[in-house]
């Protein structure tokens, strides 16, 4: 039995990057909404050259490449399954405009290469983010602009609460022996003295809430299964018991007040590469 879990643990590494993209292209709805207020920061400027970094599925993708006239946006993941979701999403209507790398959020492969930097989503997924933000800085032409958002400060803490009783349970503790969250949430003061760290100037950073109620215990696991948690269940090889799992956390969502809510809390970042003389990018503000 040691030698299975052995096994599973093996192929979770192999596998971690990956997600159920198709699922999770319907079932994002609150990453769209977050995506476009953060597109309203992006500044107005013909002919930009974006990376999105960390696009998922493309959703947001397109909505920035509607935001940019003549503009290209190089659309980037760590998952093969996101890109393959995206190219779909955004091909037939972007041909032309948009291309994709495969790549780490920690070692992007571009130097002065992008006008501006957009993210919604992703960069709590990155577990250094000292070298996220030298490598969103090295990528980026002197006086380009970041514009991102991600989880952050107190972030799905009723959440991850529940999930840490459950996987201390003698039915779940021997798949989460060594276990680490997956997730990085930084405060904003924190994420601010990083990015000028890095070397950026006009730094703002800044926390809000970000509940997001469901109406069914059904659509609650989903949600759960296929954004939040997926981490926690490629730990857990039966199915029967990853169902479980899933069920187990719903029935304590369902005894919070209020009910079924994933009690996000958004990170908001801006700030700019310096150089590139005045008013290069105009139209962005905080």
């Amino acid at each position: 039995m040691i030698r299975d879990r052995q096994s599973v643990m093996t192929a979770v590494e192999k596998n971690s990057r990956e997600w159920d993209s198709s699922t999770y292209h319907r079932v994002s709805k609150p990453h769209l909404e977050w995506g476009a207020k953060v597109l309203e920061r992006v500044p107005h400027a013909i002919g930009q050259v974006v990376l999105d970094a960390g696009c998922g599925t493309g959703k947001n993708t397109a909505e920035l490449l509607e935001r940019l006239p003549r503009g290209r946006v190089i659309a980037s993941d760590l998952s093969e399954n996101m890109l393959r979701s995206a190219r779909d999403h955004l091909l037939p209507r972007f041909a032309g405009r948009v291309s994709f790398v495969l790549a780490d959020m920690q070692a992007i492969p571009l130097r002065d290469a992008v006008h501006g930097v957009f993210s919604t989503a992703a960069f709590h997924w990155v577990p250094d983010h000292d070298r996220l933000f030298a490598s969103l800085f090295a990528a980026l032409r002197p006086g380009g602009w970041l514009e991102a958002q991600c989880g952050g400060g107190p972030n799905l803490a009723r959440i991850r609460q529940h999930v840490g009783v459950i996987v201390a349970c003698p039915e779940f503790a021997p798949y989460f022996s060594g276990w680490q969250e997956p997730w990085n949430f930084e405060d904003a003061d924190s994420t601010a003295e990083r990015i000028r760290r890095a070397g950026f100037v006009e730094v703002s950073t800044s926390l809000e809430a970000s509940p997001q109620p469901f109406t069914t215990p059904a659509d609650f696991k989903q949600y759960l299964a296929t954004v939040t948690l997926h981490r926690h269940l490629e730990r857990i090889p039966e199915a029967a018991l990853r169902e479980r799992f899933l069920d187990t956390i719903a029935l304590r969502a369902q005894q919070d007040d209020p009910p079924l809510v994933m009690d996000y809390w958004r990170l908001n970042i801006g700030a700019r590469k310096p150089g590139g003389g005045p008013g290069l990018y105009p139209g962005r503000a905080h």
